[in-house]
């Protein structure tokens, strides 16, 4: 009896052994999954907060041999960084496969030229944000280069067609409509825009009632915005050239742009200053250079990082809230004080920027919704 009690007993217990086996296991997984999430975010936030400070010491053009006055020299430099970074990890994923995938790198001239539309936007955009970054502070950064999503949507507008002059009507259902692409932004995307754009020129106003408004620091943030949205939809369109592979992109764009960064900097005036510069021996000189080309380099691999573990709209909501850590965190550094109205302006720019994600990407499950159904 006793055999037959104990054999008797194990289909009774065993399924519900086996079901708190898969929860612990289930809980187990979402914990480290949390985890990961958690890492990553922290990592982005970390990496890119830094870099923007760093960026700003470098171009800050202090007298102490610490940093040199010669923005392009900087920007030139960082891609000198990345394409040293992207050879090293190729040789690397060589040998030590397991680590990682890394694409042949080589120096395909026609590559090059493909990517060379790119390349110039490209140019554009970082010399223009840290040019912005150079004049502004890194408490009003945040707000002189807020029009990007603005940009994106004027950009996608004018770019993303045919070379054809296109008619833009409201339709019956309040949507701004493209009639040649078949593009649309709804009108609660517009109405994101323009609180962003109030965001931004009340924003500049406080800066000034501040007095700390640089007129040329604004300028170049509002031309920086412009290149940022260009930057994406060129990459688009380039990526097909290079086997749609990020890093293979990143390292010819990084190669063309040390080349088109010479005659800029001889254009700029630099070369002068860079002869007369005596901080070459100085080694927190070279530490800051080199650590913002490591960071520079590092904020594309944990932006695809933090995208790949969440989704394109967190990621988005992580960068906004970033971005108000930093402005915070800026003020307290370097004991500014701004008005209330100043603050106010940040929040404004913030939830314009927050909204205008979630209205997208709610379009987005709108319309893949009706493709299934359709389809």
């Amino acid at each position: 009896m006793y055999p037959r009690q104990q054999y008797s007993s194990l289909p009774i217990s065993s399924p519900n052994l086996k079901r708190k086996m898969e929860k612990l296991g289930a809980e187990e997984s979402l914990l480290k999954k949390y985890l990961r999430i958690f890492a990553v975010v922290t990592v982005y936030w970390a990496v890119s907060i830094s870099l923007v400070f760093i960026n700003k010491a470098l171009l800050s053009g202090s007298t102490n041999g610490t940093t040199v006055d010669a923005p392009l020299f900087v920007t030139w430099f960082q891609c000198v960084v990345t394409v040293a970074l992207c050879a090293i990890l190729a040789f690397g994923a060589k040998f030590f496969p397991n680590f990682g995938k890394f694409p042949e790198l080589g120096f395909d001239v026609q590559v090059m030229l493909k990517v060379l539309p790119l390349s110039l936007v490209f140019v554009a955009m970082i010399s223009f944000n840290n040019l912005c970054l150079k004049y502004v502070g890194v408490a009003f950064y945040y707000i002189g280069r807020s029009l990007t999503t603005v940009f994106n949507v004027l950009m996608t507008w004018i770019l993303l067609g045919e070379h054809h002059s296109f008619i833009k009507i409201f339709s019956e259902n309040n949507v701004l409509c493209d009639k040649h692409l078949g593009e649309k932004t709804s009108f609660s995307a517009l109405i994101c825009c323009a609180i962003i754009v109030g965001g931004f020129w009340l924003g500049v106003d406080q800066e000034g009632v501040a007095g700390s408004l640089s007129i040329s620091g604004t300028i170049y943030g509002v031309l920086a915005s412009l290149f940022v949205s260009l930057n994406s939809i060129y990459t688009k369109k380039v990526l097909p050239f290079v086997d749609q592979s990020i890093w293979l992109l990143g390292y010819y764009n990084n190669l063309n742009a040390c080349l088109l960064f010479l005659p800029l900097m001889l254009l700029n005036g630099e070369l002068p200053t860079l002869m007369a510069f005596e901080g070459y021996s100085n080694l927190t000189f070279w530490t800051m250079m080199v650590a913002g080309g490591v960071f520079g380099f590092a904020i594309g691999y944990v932006t695809g990082l933090q995208i790949q573990v969440t989704s394109p709209l967190t990621h988005n909501i992580s960068g906004t809230a970033k971005a108000c850590a930093q402005t915070v965190l800026a003020t307290y550094w370097y004991s500014e004080v701004k008005p209330f109205l100043w603050w106010i302006s940040n929040w404004v720019v913030l939830f314009g920027s927050a909204a205008y994600t979630r209205v997208r990407q709610q379009e987005m499950e709108k319309n893949h919704k009706s493709k299934v159904i359709a389809s």
